[in-house]
């Protein structure tokens, strides 16, 4: 059972298995979660620009490279290659770095636990401003506050300038604010719809329209200093206040009245929101199907639930209550893996190190998710149906015969079924491998197996 158990903390908690980790493991399954559940456990820090210095360059660097081969009479080709250049190359570093980190931990849950939040305030490159800051909000803001309080990060979150930027807040302004009087802008309600909607309370969690627009109206003000503003420079890049677009007057949301002004009301409206019931069962349910189920028992979510309350919101608490939730060990393997968690458990089987990071945004991209390119501000689905297409599979098929042919001839696919899926390892998948023709197709049938395929 400790060695089933094991198994079970290895890839389901984890990112898959590498040999020896099922062993590590077997002593303690649920101590070795629970030793993860700590800030140091998290790798960091992440490689790249800030988003800081990529939005300064923006906002400085960039216009003066475009007016010098303007005026040069380049081909204006030029421009876009070395732009694009400059923000694929931070962007793969970071793809690339964070990949390794999740490779080679020795703290699968840890990292998990963080791509759950970096998941969870999804934001994509969807224009100059998030292609720099997108890889950035993980980094910054995720990983140094996935064990600590969730109005904390939510916080960090919402006003981090990646966010600020991709949900319209940094140029939104109160119409009644100093500047909304001389400016042909009104107040934009992304941010405040996406922060109800996806990241508390949730679409069913109680809230009007009519609070939407209260906490767009809280929420002016906050947006990314720069030049547009006529901010100090220290502050070009930075989330900033700025008093001069706040909306004016008390706010009714929730039922609760914010009044004064300054960035503290902000601070206040997201500090309510956090603290609400219905975001501690929004999120719950959405920890027990992240980790669980797709479908995941009331008994799991009521579990999680609990740990939230009992705690206001916090995060390593609520960690605690998912690995001890009442299915945490039910040997049914019922999460179907993401083509980014496919990718990252299959390196780990083979230990295999990352490829360089042209060739691994591109197997991201051939599998069908790039990091910081969600869909929506929903970020990736994170149920079966979204994945387990014939089309996806096939690709699964391409990414896994390609894998193995670069280290499946030394690879003794038996003994390596047998360290990385432990008493999960099917007889039919032992045997299929066992009659293998050559090791690359062993390798093959062992990534693309139904107990390698779920968690």
């Amino acid at each position: 059972m400790s060695a089933r158990h094991a198994a079970i903390a290895v890839n389901r908690f984890g990112l898959g298995a590498r040999p020896g980790d099922i062993d590590t493991a077997a002593s303690d399954p649920h101590g070795w979660l629970a030793a993860q559940i700590d800030p140091s456990a998290i790798p960091g820090p992440a490689q790249g620009p800030t988003a800081r210095e990529g939005l300064v360059y923006l906002q400085t660097e960039y216009p003066r490279l475009r007016q010098s081969i303007e005026r040069s009479g380049a081909d204006p080709e030029d421009i876009q290659r070395q732009v694009r250049e400059f923000l694929r190359e931070p962007r793969l570093a970071h793809i690339a770095w964070r990949t390794g980190a999740a490779v080679t931990t020795q703290h699968g849950f840890a990292e998990r636990w963080v791509r759950f939040w970096s998941n969870h305030f999804s934001v994509s490159s969807t224009s100059l401003q998030t292609a720099v800051a997108a890889p950035t909000l993980e980094a910054e803001v995720i990983r140094p506050n996935a064990f600590g309080a969730f109005s904390d990060l939510l916080r960090a979150a919402q006003l981090h300038p990646a966010m600020l930027f991709y949900l319209d807040q940094a140029v939104s302004v109160g119409p009644n604010s100093m500047a909304g009087r001389f400016m042909d802008r009104g107040i934009n309600e992304n941010l405040a719809r996406e922060t109800l909607e996806l990241h508390t309370l949730g679409a069913g969690g109680g809230y009007t329209q009519g609070d939407v627009e209260a906490l767009a109206r809280l929420l002016t003000g906050w947006t990314v200093g720069g030049p547009r503003l006529r901010s100090a420079q220290d502050d070009y890049g930075r989330a900033v206040f700025d008093e001069r677009l706040q909306e004016p007057g008390a706010q009714q949301l929730l039922g609760q009245r914010f009044a004064g002004e300054g960035q503290q009301r902000a601070y206040e409206a997201l500090d309510f929101i956090a603290a609400r019931p219905q975001t501690a069962r929004h999120l719950s349910y959405k920890l027990a199907r992240h980790f669980l189920a797709d479908e995941p028992a009331p008994r799991d979510i009521d579990h999680i639930e609990a740990a939230w309350l009992q705690t206001g919101g916090d995060l390593a608490a609520v960690a605690r209550a998912v690995i001890t939730a009442p299915s945490a060990f039910d040997p049914a393997l019922n999460k179907f893996k993401t083509p980014e968690e496919f990718l990252i458990s299959s390196l780990r089987a083979v230990g295999a190190p990352a490829p360089n990071p042209r060739q691994l945004y591109g197997g991201y991209m051939a599998l069908g998710q790039a990091p910081f390119s969600a869909p929506s501000p929903a970020g990736w689905p994170d149920h079966a149906e979204a994945w387990a297409s014939p089309d996806a599979v096939l690709k699964r098929l391409d990414y896994a015969a390609a894998l193995a042919a670069r280290v499946g001839r030394e690879s003794r696919p038996r003994e390596r079924a047998i360290a990385v899926l432990g008493p999960a390892l099917s007889e039919a998948t032992a045997l299929a491998i066992a009659r293998a023709e050559t090791p690359e197709q062993g390798l093959t049938l062992l990534l693309m197996s139904p107990e390698f395929q779920r968690r």
